[in-house]
């Protein structure tokens, strides 16, 4: 296991690139992205980083040079064999060759695209564009590369002891949420935390931590180098992304209202029936659930992200219940700022109700809270989303207005053809 304070203390970059693989990702970006390289292919899409907390001022801590080479090293990365060897003969989700081998010729091939960097004030503007398929990979590392170079830099200034003592109190700390974890009876959880993590050794530390801590209630990780290099599941589905883009591309309000369900349709069709998890909140669970096509109540369960979790999984049982569907034969995902007492009230809540299940992200792999004074560690939330598609702005809703993202114009008219009333604004986490 790394020494993580005294690789820290000892950094050199090359020894330590912030992303050290294609793979060093979330497994539904690579699952979307075969989605997308086989669907849309020929979209143009444009993503952008969105720092939520301003307060927290990016510019001011992150060099850009340094973030300009972290960049640039990402670039110059391509799949190992062992990469491609692991991603063409792998079994994911009971499932052999889940990657198409069109799709694995074209990613062995494969750069990512240029990027676009200015200082803006206190914040950095970041840019993607271009091809779907090539741009949309950029989203999981971009936001690593920030979050880490933002832990580095209040690192930086740290003597060996003290950052020795600061992990030592950061292990015990994630581990004592583990002990309170060990005793949720039916417990499956898994590790979503890449995109917002404290670095890529924490991450690994925490994955190893929660495989020996839970057992068999461990039950994968997003990352798939990870997933590849402990022998682990990835795990994961799809996200926001492909309905945003999707209705982005549509004409009129009707093909509008039906992108959400194109998306799955493309999905079902892609994956012969496996990965049928429905993220039904992009343009509201409520309305989203109410106009759903019949088939989508035979799919394997939901994924909870946004607004009232206990909330969204209710609404979820109704919805079967009213399709003639058995609650307790589906899975709840929750996903949505998830910390260990979360995750237990919601296991006591819905147990027996519905098959449970939890993707712990940001406070599994970055809770430093507390650690540093001033609480130069604390999470906050970016984010790095697309924001147009051929040249047309991208809407999110949620089922939290705070999470909400478009022109105000477009806004107004998402929420008329979903049916969007009154949200309640809620807290954004991470």
């Amino acid at each position: 296991m790394v020494e993580i304070a005294t690789r820290v203390y000892n950094h050199k970059w090359k020894i330590d690139p912030i992303v050290r693989s294609l793979i060093d990702t979330d497994f539904y970006k690579l699952l979307m992205c075969q989605s997308v390289f086989r669907n849309r292919p020929d979209t143009t899409v444009t993503f952008s980083l969105i720092n939520r907390t301003t307060s927290v001022p990016l510019a001011n801590l992150v060099d850009e040079g340094e973030l300009r080479e972290q960049l640039d090293h990402i670039r110059s990365l391509s799949l190992s064999r062992g990469e491609s060897t692991w991603m063409r003969g792998n079994t994911f989700y009971g499932k052999r060759q889940m990657f198409t081998p069109e799709f694995m010729d074209w990613f062995e091939r494969l750069r990512l695209p240029p990027y676009h960097l200015e200082r803006r004030g206190d914040q950095y503007e970041l840019t993607f564009e271009g091809p779907w398929p090539e741009v949309m990979l950029w989203e999981i590392p971009a936001l690593s590369v920030l979050m880490e170079l933002r832990s580095r830099a209040v690192l930086d200034d740290m003597k060996k002891f003290e950052l020795q003592v600061l992990y030592a109190r950061a292990m015990t700390k994630l581990w004592e949420k583990v002990e309170r974890l060990r005793s949720v009876e039916g417990l499956r959880i898994a590790d979503f935390g890449t995109r917002r993590r404290h670095s890529f050794l924490w991450q690994d530390w925490c994955v190893q931590a929660m495989r020996e801590g839970l057992g068999p209630g461990f039950v994968g990780t997003s990352n798939c180098l990870i997933a590849k290099n402990r022998d682990l599941e990835a795990i994961g589905t799809n996200a926001h992304e492909m309905p945003m883009v999707y209705a982005a591309l549509a004409d009129t309000d009707a093909e509008l209202a039906r992108a959400p369900y194109e998306v799955l349709s493309d999905w079902h069709e892609e994956h012969d029936g496996n990965l049928r998890i429905i993220l039904p909140d992009t343009y509201g669970t409520k309305g989203f659930l109410e106009n759903a096509p019949d088939w989508l109540a035979g799919w394997t369960g939901i994924r909870v992200d946004s607004g009232d979790p206990a909330e969204g999984a209710e609404t979820a049982i109704a919805w079967w219940k009213s399709r003639g569907e058995d609650p307790r034969r589906k899975l709840v995902i929750f996903s949505d700022g998830l910390d260990e007492e979360k995750i237990i009230a919601l296991q006591r809540q819905f147990s027996g109700r519905v098959r449970v299940s939890f993707g712990w992200g940001t406070l599994l792999t970055n809770d430093f809270r507390g650690l540093t004074s001033g609480d130069r560690l604390a999470p906050f939330s970016l984010v790095c989303k697309a924001v147009a598609a051929n040249g047309r702005p991208t809407v999110k809703l949620s089922d939290n207005p705070r999470k909400a993202m478009g022109p105000e114009d477009e806004i107004a008219r998402y929420k008329r053809v979903f049916g969007v009333g009154e949200q309640e604004r809620m807290e954004v986490v991470v």
